[in-house]
């Protein structure tokens, strides 16, 4: 089974992407992991990105989809894969289609985690995260023990830029544009499936199950 995952930030999908990966038997495939691993082995594609993370650019879709392809090339996606992060974009969607026909293969679904902007807002601004060990907390959902300070070193907890609440509405904003029209794009071919991305995370991996008929 080929599972793409959509859904605006802090709607879940790594989460479910872990379950479902441990649930199907197949892997989880995200961007930020195929970063950190080309970065780690010291490929041509890890020193290009790296050296565009370092001028504070964004990563191309020339290296980005380059990434996918080495990663498909690997024999444990021959079971099937999740795809969490990419495409992002529309025109990342016909690459990895054409990627995947030549491969003679094509996706099952695309599951979009439909969450109110509100609540996103709500889930991400009030993440907290210590910068000594690097435990994350939320205000409310996850607290930590004292207020402000980390369980297990007591350094206390800071707020990052990117989770304050308007950077969050910029980012959904940038999700609106550049993302939204992914869903359109999947459900002209009939290949789209919706999941309310709200509940605990057995009870929307029980939602997805069923969209999927397992």
């Amino acid at each position: 089974m080929i599972l793409i995952l959509l859904g605006p930030p802090g709607a879940g999908k790594g989460t479910q992407a872990k379950l479902l990966s441990t649930e199907l038997g197949i892997p989880h495939i995200s961007t930020g992991d195929m970063f950190r691993d080309h970065k780690a082995r010291g490929t041509e594609i890890g020193k290009q990105v790296q050296a565009i993370m370092d001028a504070g650019g964004l990563v191309t879709d020339d290296i980005t989809n380059a990434m996918v392809k080495e990663r498909l090339s690997r024999p444990d996606v021959a079971p099937g894969f999740i795809l969490d992060g990419y495409p992002r974009t529309v025109v990342q969607a016909e690459y990895l289609d054409g990627l995947l026909r030549s491969l003679g293969r094509s996706i099952d679904r695309a599951l979009s985690y439909e969450v109110a902007e509100e609540l996103v807002v709500e889930r991400i601004s009030g993440r907290r995260s210590c910068p000594r060990c690097g435990a994350v907390y939320h205000v409310s959902a996850n607290p930590p023990k004292r207020a402000g300070y980390c369980d297990r070193d007591d350094a206390e907890l800071v707020q990052r830029e990117d989770d304050k609440p308007e950077n969050v509405r910029k980012r959904m904003q940038e999700y609106g544009t550049k993302t939204e029209p992914l869903k359109r794009y999947y459900r002209d071919r009939g290949e789209l499936a919706e999941v309310e991305g709200v509940g605990t995370p057995e009870g929307i991996l029980a939602a997805t199950k069923k969209v999927l008929g397992r």
